[in-house]
């Protein structure tokens, strides 16, 4: 039997340009802890490793207030706390597909192509996002920051996907938006496609990539060469 082809996706600025209820959720939990919030454009530069890195990039990047380094740990988690249950009960208020994506999904699926989620967003809040959205269905799998041990730019987060799906590495091809992704994808030696304006503080010139893209419109030329 011929494995078939198989394409994992990132989610945040990649699927979903889910940068305004992030911002939303993010700036909730500003407002309620004492710090200043952000907008939009900010959120864009700091999503791609899970929730405690988007709440402390942006907190300790304002260096508004000094703290021990255990206490800093307690009001972090608190503070992701916050945001992960405020952002679970609003989490596709503003967010949208990226250009492209519904129809694609359906062009793989016409393909037989196997589809997997490779998020750093945590599992559940990816799968109700996903479900919300409308997309769900389209997945086999969706492994989220907390499915394993490990997660991007951990290769492993890939690999093992691929390997669940019975896939094979070099029938697999990742599609993300950051340096996150773009490393994964690397490290796990499966070709990248790259989003432009990810959700990332790099230029696309400083990211590995093997093709750029500025959405999902006619991204089938791409993956024909792959098939």
């Amino acid at each position: 039997m011929k494995q078939k082809f198989t394409i994992l996706f990132d989610l945040d600025g990649t699927l979903v340009d889910t940068a305004p209820d992030l911002m939303l959720a993010h700036n909730h939990v500003m407002r309620k802890f004492g710090y200043p919030t952000k907008s939009t454009e900010d959120i864009r530069n700091l999503v791609g490793k899970g929730a405690g890195a988007l709440i402390g990039r942006s907190i300790w990047g304002q260096a508004k207030k000094e703290f021990s380094k255990v206490l800093d740990e307690k009001i972090k988690d608190e503070m992701v706390k916050e945001f992960v249950t405020f952002y679970g009960k609003n989490i596709v208020n503003e967010s949208t597909l990226i250009n492209g994506v519904k129809e694609f999904l359906k062009w793989c699926k016409v393909q037989n192509i196997s589809m997997a989620v490779c998020t750093n967003k945590q599992e559940h809040l990816s799968n109700d996002l996903l479900k919300e959205i409308g997309i769900y269905d389209f997945f086999e799998y969706v492994a989220g920051s907390d499915t394993f041990d490990y997660c991007k730019p951990d290769p492993r987060h890939l690999t093992n996907v691929v390997e669940i799906l019975d896939g094979d590495i070099k029938k697999t091809i990742m599609i993300g938006d950051s340096e996150t992704d773009a490393n994964a994808a690397k490290a796990a030696e499966i070709p990248i496609i790259l989003l432009e304006n990810g959700y990332t503080e790099k230029n696309t010139t400083e990211i590995y990539h093997n093709h750029l893209i500025k959405d999902f419109t006619g991204i089938e030329k791409i993956i024909k060469e792959y098939l």
